[in-house]
């Protein structure tokens, strides 16, 4: 590695050497930065080149050097007469100026040292390229040894170096003198330019239609760099010292030999003998074998042959070989049109940008990149021509590699990016890079697609045409994954947002949807959550399609891995809105069947979500419950203490705390208030606890039993209102006096004031509980009171309509004991088998056999007061001690007023007092 670095080290510090060596000191390092050397040309390849740029506006030239330390060899007359050969040849293509010939920044300036002159920027010299490497840097430039030229390259540099002979000729009416590959220079574009008029020749009779020139004689004792080369010489010039034009032609058929023949020439020339290698040469061209012409294209092969008669009125001129059908290549008629562009008007060159794309996939990528991209992106400065300009430059672009496309094509396209005028134009500049943005992205670095690509999408959405707006949003999906997050958040999903909520477009309404719908994948959950999903409601239209789209929305966040929806936003948000854009009268049977496919979805999910959750939650509750169970000091503080909240939930539901209490001894009962000396607003106060201890032992399910068809509602809804009545007044007989309660119509059983000693028994002897506790003492046809100990009453065993959770009997099993399921067996007692179930609806108020009965509220049957106690008639007992029903959902009449009853059912002889209905009214607000 350390020997690489030092060769590395070597080689740098010796062109640095000979660059300071060979320039250092010369006026042209005044202006001009020379770099590294790159090539040689020139006649013997005398000049060296290297590249370099203008230090004032850092424009790339050449620039040529000659070292008079080359010649060092030579007497000073000798090394005087080669540097004025030099001199010539410069002056003379400093004044000539044509795009044929090679041009000249900066003139020829001489130091002590040195020559040198700056042109255009260069790659080689012809000669270079086929094979003659002499004056070139050491080591080798890859890119000038492995060249090779291709067909199209070598037909337009032939063309291109006949029509510079055809300007010498007719224009400046020059002979050129010394036209070989040596003087023939390849610049950066790859056209070919011609060079060296050390050896030119002007007429003598500029105003004469015929030139007449006359021609020095052959010295073969000058040095090599004062004559020129005798190989591409015309016969005649050295045998006959004369020239013309003709002379010039001759030469170009040897040039053409040695480009076909690997930068051979015709025939090879003894210099130390020339005449008698001319003479032998003359009588070979007189009869020239074929296989000195076999490699070259057969096209061209006649013409050839004729450039190199030894008779110059046979060989054509330059403007006959410009017209040859060899030349009529599409390359290189496509290269020559480029080449005189400048002649053109919009018209013209749109036709042409218009067929270009055909051309282009024919030509090689070398010419396309380097002899056609900066023809084309020159014309940008042109607003006009930008539109058909541009789809060439991105087919263009296809074809380089990202380094390539950054260097020679990103600084030409980003004021495109931006131009905006002519509107006109400026349309069609974004519809061009819509197309292309997958190339743009891939191809062009982040900082600069920040800057320049993505606002130019921004512009594209916010655009006036509907057509932009939907190419646009319709491209959006294919290059998403090349945008970064922040730019597609902050500013891509609001302008798509906005084009769908502003716009007055269909199509660019259902675009958005389906852009968003597209790209939800690459947004993370909570944006869609809370960006995406509420904008939905937003938006006004109720077209199927609108809605369709809303839908593929919903659809697509609701099923995608990486986003979802959750259960809460499922249940608040997003179903409520799918089911009403669900019965829009604009959708078809299948799209409704679509809308319902997925609310049904996100039913099941939702579903299954919450009730996994609440799983989870029992379980943990009955854990925590086996580990306070397994502790005996926590279990006996719990059996003695006042029970809580918690734990009179734990009775009602039947947990864990109540089973294991089942086989205890009952708790004494609360003492209840006495309803005697309770205000109005205790008794309210006391109805709405009553009402939330209700709710809270509903909770918890009944087990489901089957309800026997009803076959006569009302008989049944007679049946339990009279029931609720009896209660009723035995109730309010209750409230009037402390006496002691009269003997139960129709034979029923005396009811006992005083504490039982066990459960009270049904009527089948068996203990009778209320679905929810341990047994209680009531019958179906006598409800058993329990005594409610000292307290308001004095001591009396009393009975109240107000339930104590509390005082329910509690007994405390055994640890471990497993809990037992509810008994439901006072349900069965209250709907006997001779006494029809009923459902709720068959309670409903039922028209009465009365005029107005239908009308007629149940709680005006207490509507004429009565002065006289409340006499009992077949009462089935009091309602002491009981709870107000089984749940406030399944009992129908804990709120009178949602039914009503026809005002003339009083089949059972019941006296209205006015204190049953104001006690009705305190107890129920």
């Amino acid at each position: 590695m350390e020997s690489m670095l030092n060769k590395l080290k070597s080689t740098v510090t010796k062109v640095t050497a000979d660059v300071t060596s060979a320039v250092m000191g010369n006026p042209v390092t005044r202006e001009f930065e020379v770099g590294r050397h790159i090539a040689s040309g020139g006649p013997g390849l005398c000049w060296r080149i290297y590249n370099g740029t203008k230090k004032s506006t850092k424009q790339e030239v050449a620039v040529f050097v000659f070292d008079k330390k080359t010649i060092d060899k030579y007497q000073k007359f000798e090394k005087d007469q080669i540097v004025d050969s030099l001199k010539k040849g410069v002056q003379q293509l400093t004044r000539l100026r044509h795009p044929r010939l090679l041009t000249v920044q900066h003139p020829l300036e001489e130091s002590r040292d040195c020559l040198a002159f700056c042109t255009e920027p260069v790659f080689a010299s012809l000669a270079n390229v086929l094979g003659q490497w002499e004056n070139l840097p050491c080591p080798m430039p890859n890119d000038i040894k492995e060249y090779k030229l291709y067909d199209v390259e070598t037909k337009y540099g032939l063309l291109q170096i006949s029509e510079g002979l055809s300007f010498l000729h007719g224009g400046v009416k020059m002979v050129h003198g010394n036209l070989c590959p040596e003087n023939v220079i390849l610049n950066k574009s790859g056209a070919w330019k011609i060079m060296g008029f050390d050896f030119s020749i002007s007429t003598i009779n500029p105003s004469d239609a015929e030139p007449k020139y006359t021609c020095k004689e052959w010295e073969p004792n000058l040095p090599p760099l004062c004559l020129p080369n005798p190989e591409y010489l015309a016969p005649e010039y050295i045998l006959s010292v004369s020239c013309d034009s003709a002379s010039d032609m001759y030469s170009l058929g040897v040039v053409v030999h040695a480009v076909f023949n690997e930068g051979k020439p015709v025939f090879q020339v003894n210099k130390h003998d020339i005449f008698k290698s001319f003479s032998r040469q003359l009588d070979q061209l007189s009869s020239i074998s074929p296989t000195v012409l076999n490699k070259i294209p057969e096209e061209v092969r006649e013409h050839v042959k004729m450039l190199l008669s030894i008779t110059p009125n046979v060989r054509p001129d330059a403007d006959q070989m410009t017209k040859i059908p060899f030349f009529d290549d599409v390359g290189a008629v496509t290269l020559q049109y480029f080449d005189s562009l400048f002649q053109r008007d919009n018209l013209q060159k749109s036709q042409f940008y218009k067929s270009l794309p055909k051309v282009l996939p024919k030509l090689p990528k070398r010419v396309v990149v380097y002899r056609i991209l900066p023809a084309l992106t020159s014309e940008f400065v042109n607003p006009d021509m930008v539109p058909f300009v541009l789809p060439n430059v991105l087919l263009i672009a296809e074809e380089c590699t990202k380094e390539e496309y950054v260097r020679l094509i990103m600084p030409d396209l980003t004021p495109v990016f931006k131009q905006q005028e002519p509107v006109q134009a400026s349309n069609m500049i974004l519809l061009i890079f819509l197309q292309k943005m997958d190339l743009l992205l891939t191809k062009t670095p982040p900082e600069e697609i920040k800057n320049s690509v993505l606002p130019m999408v921004y512009r594209a959405l916010e655009a006036p045409s509907v057509q932009i707006q939907e190419l646009c949003l319709n491209i959006i999906p294919t290059f998403a994954n090349l945008i970064d997050y922040p730019s597609m958040k902050n500013s891509l999903i609001p302008r798509v947002k906005s084009a769908c909520l502003q716009t007055s477009s269909l199509a660019v309404r259902v675009n958005s949807l389906v852009c968003l719908g597209k790209i939800l994948e690459y947004l993370d959950k909570w944006f869609v959550i809370d960006e995406i999903l509420p904008f939905l409601q937003q938006i006004p239209s109720r077209e199927p399609a609108v809605l369709m789209g809303i839908l593929g929305i919903y659809k697509c966040t609701f099923s995608h891995k990486k986003l979802g929806i959750p259960k809460e936003h499922l249940a608040t948000k997003s179903l409520p809105h799918l089911v009403s854009l669900s019965i829009d009268n604009n959708l078809n049977l299948n799209q409704f069947n679509s809308f319902m496919a997925v609310i049904r979805d996100m039913l099941s999910r939702m579903e299954a979500e919450h009730k996994t959750k609440l799983e989870q939650l029992h379980s943990m509750q009955e854990q925590q419950r086996s580990i306070n169970i397994s502790n005996p000091g926590s279990q006996s503080e719990t059996t003695t203490s006042p029970p809580s909240s918690s734990k009179q939930i734990d009775d009602i539901f039947g947990s864990a705390g109540a089973s294991g209490r089942e086989n205890g001894s009952a708790a004494a009962p609360a003492p209840q208030p006495n309803r005697m000396s309770l205000t109005l607003e205790e008794k309210q106060r006391l109805a709405k606890e009553q009402e939330q201890a209700a709710k809270l032992r509903n909770q918890q399910p009944l087990a489901p039993q089957s309800i026997k068809p009803a076959h006569n509602s009302n008989a049944k809804t007679k049946d339990l209102t009279s029931s609720l009545l009896n209660s009723m007044t035995s109730l309010s007989a209750m409230s009037l006096a402390n006496t002691a309660r009269p003997a139960p119509a129709h034979g029923a059983a005396a009811i006992s004031t005083f504490p039982s000693a066990g459960p009270m028994m049904g009527s089948m002897g068996g203990p009778v509980s209320n679905g929810f506790n341990a047994p209680m003492g009531f019958q179906a046809g006598a409800m058993g009171m329990r005594p409610t100990g000292p307290g308001l009453y004095g001591g009396m065993a009393t009975a109240t309509s107000t339930p104590n959770f509390g005082a329910l009997p509690q007994s405390q099993g055994p640890i471990g004991q497993t809990n037992k399921a509810p008994d439901l067996s006072a349900l069965d007692s209250l709907f006997t088998p001779n006494q029809t179930k009923v459902t709720l609806n068959q309670m409903g108020p039922k028209a009465g056999p009365g005029p107005g009965a239908a009308n007629a509220p149940w709680l005006n049957q207490f509507g004429s007061a009565q002065n006289a106690q409340t006499q009992v008639q077949g009462a089935a007992g009091a309602m002491g001690g009981v709870p107000s029903g089984f749940g406030m959902q399944a009992n129908p009449f804990f709120s009178p007023q949602n039914f009503s009853q026809p005002a003339n059912l009083n089949q059972s002889g019941i006296k209205h007092s006015a204190s049953v209905n104001n006690d009705l009214k305190d107890l129920f607000g």
